[in-house]
C-alpha cells in the first residue's frame, strides 16, 4: 500500500498500517539523525520522539496528506535534532555570576595594537581621498554630517537648501563613494 493510504488506515485504528509505515521508514530516518548527532543512544531517543510526534498528529487529525509521508517524517526529525541542540546550547551558556569569568577580558576592549592602527590610518587615509573625488555639494553635505557632526535639518539650513535635499545628496554621496571605491578596489574594512 502506498504511504497515504497506510496514514488513512492508521487514523482510522488499523496499527497494523502504522508498522508497515515504521517498517518502511525507520532506517532511512534513524540514519539520518544518525548521521547528524553522532550518538547512538541520543538518536534512539530523538527517532522514538519523531514517531511519537508523527503518532499524535495523525491521531489529532492534523496530518495533512501531501503524497511525502517520507519527508514529512524527516522535516519531523530534523525539527527534533534542531530543538536538541537549541536545547543544548543554552544548558551550556554560562553566568559570569557562577564562575570566575571576567567579562572585560575581550579583544574589542583591549588596546589597539600598532597593526589595527595603521590599518585604521590608512582606512581614514582612503575615505578622505575618495570623498575628495565626489561632486562639490555631495562632499559639502558630507563633510558637515560626519566631520562636523551637523543634523540634517542644520546642513539644510547652512545650505539653503530642503532637508529632503540634504538627505538625497548624502545618499548620493555614499552611493558614489562606494562606486569610486570599489573601481579603485579600496578596501575600507580591517
Amino acid at each position: 500500500m502506498p504511504d497515504d493510504q497506510l496514514v488513512k488506515a492508521y487514523a482510522q485504528g488499523s496499527n497494523e498500517a502504522f508498522d508497515a509505515l515504521l517498517k518502511r521508514h525507520q532506517d532511512r530516518v534513524f540514519n539520518y539523525i544518525l548521521r547528524i548527532i553522532k550518538n547512538e543512544d541520543l538518536a534512539n531517543d530523538i527517532f522514538q520522539e519523531t514517531f511519537v510526534k508523527a503518532i499524535l498528529t495523525i491521531k489529532q487529525g492534523r496530518y495533512t496528506e501531501n503524497g511525502r509521508f517520507g519527508a514529512w517524517i524527516s522535516r519531523i526529525a530534523h525539527n527534533l535534532i534542531i530543538d536538541y541542540y537549541r536545547q543544548e546550547k543554552s544548558e551550556n551558556l554560562r553566568s559570569s555570576d557562577v564562575e570566575d569569568i571576567n567579562i572585560l577580558n575581550r579583544k574589542e576592549l583591549c588596546e589597539a595594537t600598532i597593526e589595527d592602527i595603521l590599518i585604521n590610518e590608512q582606512i581614514l587615509s582612503d575615505v578622505k581621498d575618495l570623498i575628495e573625488e565626489l561632486p562639490a555639494l555631495q562632499r559639502e553635505v558630507l563633510n558637515m554630517r560626519y566631520y562636523e557632526n551637523l543634523s540634517f535639518k542644520e546642513i539644510a539650513e547652512k545650505t539653503g537648501v530642503s532637508i529632503n535635499t540634504a538627505l538625497g545628496r548624502m545618499r548620493y554621496a555614499i552611493i558614489n563613494l562606494r562606486r569610486i571605491a570599489a573601481e579603485k578596489d579600496v578596501v575600507l574594512t580591517i
